[in-house]
């Protein structure tokens, strides 16, 4: 059994794979996700590939194998199941819930994760909008949409998911009702990089830099679908 740290790794390993559609992992990355020195995330390579987990090429970086995507899974299940759990039943925030289900994913039990996805009706999307591995590990295909950068101004937009690994920027999304399933108006998309946006039903606009922008992701909407959100 892979220790907390190595699936820290693992973990971390496939997120990126995901964000670079399947790409291999470089240690440097690996240090800036996790906040470590790149010596030290190039031992822990060296560590999981002598445990099977990744296949690793010094200066080429890593990529799972099956057993340490099979780990990695379980962990983002773990982990999506608990974010959405504490925030139904007890009104976590999202710029909160996740360094709270960082803390529980390693512990909890295959069976209380079970009990979890019978208790929320096996979601297939946390508060985040990230899709929730199912119970064999299969990852729901749910198109993750375009960055709002991406839309034309004038154009209506529902959000499908929000990056969670910064707190601060959450808290200033939510705060904003800039959060999955909310329908926002792209107002301005400035030459600068300053996207402003305005969520449907509110008289706010709110200003959004490029980079946090681009943590947001969304598909277009039409008028009549505004009705139904």
């Amino acid at each position: 059994m892979p220790s907390t740290v190595m699936e820290d790794y693992l973990k971390a390993i496939y997120e990126l794979q995901t964000e670079y559609n399947g790409a291999r992992v470089r240690t440097s990355q690996i240090a800036d996700y996790l906040g470590v020195t790149a010596p030290t995330a190039t031992s822990m390579f060296s560590t999981l590939e002598s445990n099977d987990y990744v296949e690793y090429e010094k200066y080429n970086g890593a990529v799972l194998t099956e057993a340490g995507e099979q780990v990695a899974l379980r962990l983002v299940r773990n982990h999506r199941l608990l974010e959405t759990y504490l925030t139904a039943k007890f009104g976590y925030r999202l710029s909160d819930v996740h360094d709270e289900a960082d803390r529980l994913e390693h512990h909890i039990s295959d069976r209380l994760v079970a009990c979890l996805a019978d208790e929320l009706d096996d979601p297939t999307t946390d508060p985040h909008g990230a899709p929730i591995p199912t119970a064999s590990l299969d990852v729901p295909d749910r198109p993750r949409g375009n960055q709002l950068s991406a839309f034309a101004e004038g154009k209506t937009v529902v959000v499908l998911e929000v990056d969670d690994r910064d707190d601060g920027v959450l808290e200033y999304l939510s705060n904003r009702q800039i959060v999955p399933e909310t329908a926002l108006t792209i107002e301005s998309v400035a030459p600068f990089g300053m996207v402003t946006v305005s969520p449907v039903g509110r008289d706010e606009s709110v200003p959004l830099p490029a980079d946090v922008a681009n943590l947001v992701w969304g598909a277009s909407i039409t008028n009549s679908d505004r009705e139904g959100i």
